[in-house]
């Protein structure tokens, strides 16, 4: 799967060359358009449970373990094929995270029952492991000369604008189109065709395109000398994933229960208004010191947590939506200040085999509290669960944000800028 091409005389020009000659910003955009798709396609599900549920007869407990699986195979193919790319290409890589993407829009599509879409969330959450580290490096090594900045930007907000698309989006087409099980999918298969053709077309951006096939697992290992700082700072990734998890499988139920509605766009709304919160505050927080976004994002969803709780005191669906709002900025600004203050813990040599460590607990903070909440649904029934359930990540947060705390003041009597 070499990028190469021959030249008139019959000599291989190496792909680095090819690259060096093609176009920079067309890329760029194309990757950031895959990155948007994915993350897209893997909430239109989450708006679509409720109607399975329904459907198929499916408890609460099954839902979540259909979203955990989705999120156990994105950690697989992400830590097996995280650093293909580098010796592969970005391109042949991403060609084929699009090709499985598009076939578990397919397995989706033609789901009539639990097993076909347990199937359909395995391969698309293999889809997007396999391309989360192509997608991440192409975006800084294609960003425009003019915008140095700009890869790093769209790596951040990417994922949460994809998120509330497909939430709203799905929602849409639910309440108002036909054959929505279907139809979202068949869409988004489309979608996922025309940007394969861009993949295919643009410029190979990785120094080391070429190489074989060759998997070597992401090593997960946290420096000694900065363990200390990893713990703190994970107490937030988990508080935060743990949010986005419950949200992405329970979420929209919960919605429509307080709001006492049919109207499936409810679930897929709120799925975007967290999402969308949280994009927002990404960009507003994006030149803000690492920490103090964190602190300021742990604020927040401490005050979410709140009013959810509350809103489901009171059975408010007005409340629930404005602590959703509320909630979707401090997960937005937690996450960034948390992930860029984790990044600078590590030599750039080690820095994967540190990431690698972030996002195992971030894929386990989103799937296995979700699984729990949804056993615990089947026994205590959704309201009471969710009661507890943001108790219990309240708790997180608070203690996240007291040791973050500490951690700031610490790091300003050092006289670092973080």
């Amino acid at each position: 799967m070499a990028d190469t091409s021959e030249t008139t005389t019959g000599a291989t020009v190496h792909p680095a060359a090819h690259a060096a000659r093609a176009p920079r910003g067309s890329g760029f955009w194309v990757v950031g358009a895959v990155l948007v798709l994915l993350m897209l396609s893997s909430s239109v599900p989450s708006a679509l449970y409720v109607l399975y549920q329904q459907r198929w007869g499916l408890s609460s407990g099954t839902i979540t373990v259909v979203f955990a699986l989705y999120a156990v195979t994105v950690l697989a193919g992400l830590l097996l094929f995280g650093s293909l790319s580098d010796t592969l290409g970005r391109r042949p890589v991403l060609g084929a995270a699009l090709v499985l993407a598009i076939v578990s829009m397919a397995l989706f599509a033609g789901a009539q029952g639990l097993g076909l879409l347990l199937a359909a969330r395995a391969v698309q959450g293999l889809a997007v492991g396999l391309a989360t580290g192509a997608m991440g490096a192409a975006l800084l090594e294609l960003s425009p000369a003019s915008r140095p900045a700009l890869g790093a930007q769209v790596n951040s907000a990417g994922p949460t604008v994809g998120i509330g698309l497909g939430g709203i989006g799905a929602g849409l087409l639910v309440q108002f189109a036909p054959a929505p099980t279907v139809l979202s999918y068949l869409l988004l298969v489309g979608a996922f065709a025309v940007t394969l053709v861009g993949v295919i077309r643009m410029r190979e951006s990785a120094p080391g395109a070429g190489g074989r096939f060759r998997v070597v697992p992401h090593r997960i290992r946290v420096p000694a000398d900065a363990r200390g700082r990893f713990g703190v700072l994970v107490l937030t990734i988990v508080a935060v994933w743990s949010v986005g998890g419950f949200y992405l499988s329970l979420g929209p139920h919960l919605a429509l229960s307080l709001l006492e509605s049919t109207n499936y766009l409810v679930g897929g709304a709120t799925v975007a208004l967290l999402a969308g919160a949280a994009t927002a505050a990404q960009l507003m927080l994006g030149r803000t010191g690492a920490l103090r976004t964190a602190v300021l994002g742990l604020f927040g969803l401490l005050a979410g947590l709140g009013l959810v709780l509350v809103a489901l005191g009171i059975r408010s669906a007005a409340v629930f939506l404005v602590a959703t709002a509320v909630l979707g900025s401090g997960w937005g600004a937690a996450f960034l200040g948390s992930f860029r203050a984790l990044s600078t813990l590590a030599q750039p040599a080690h820095r994967g085999e540190l990431t690698a460590a972030v996002y195992v607990f971030a894929y386990l903070a989103m799937s296995v509290p979700a699984v729990l909440a949804g056993m615990l649904t089947n026994v205590h029934g959704l309201h009471r669960t969710s009661v507890g359930f943001m108790a219990a990540v309240a708790g997180v947060c608070a203690l996240a944000l007291l040791a973050t705390l500490r951690l700031a003041a610490r790091t300003r009597a050092e006289g670092s800028t973080a």
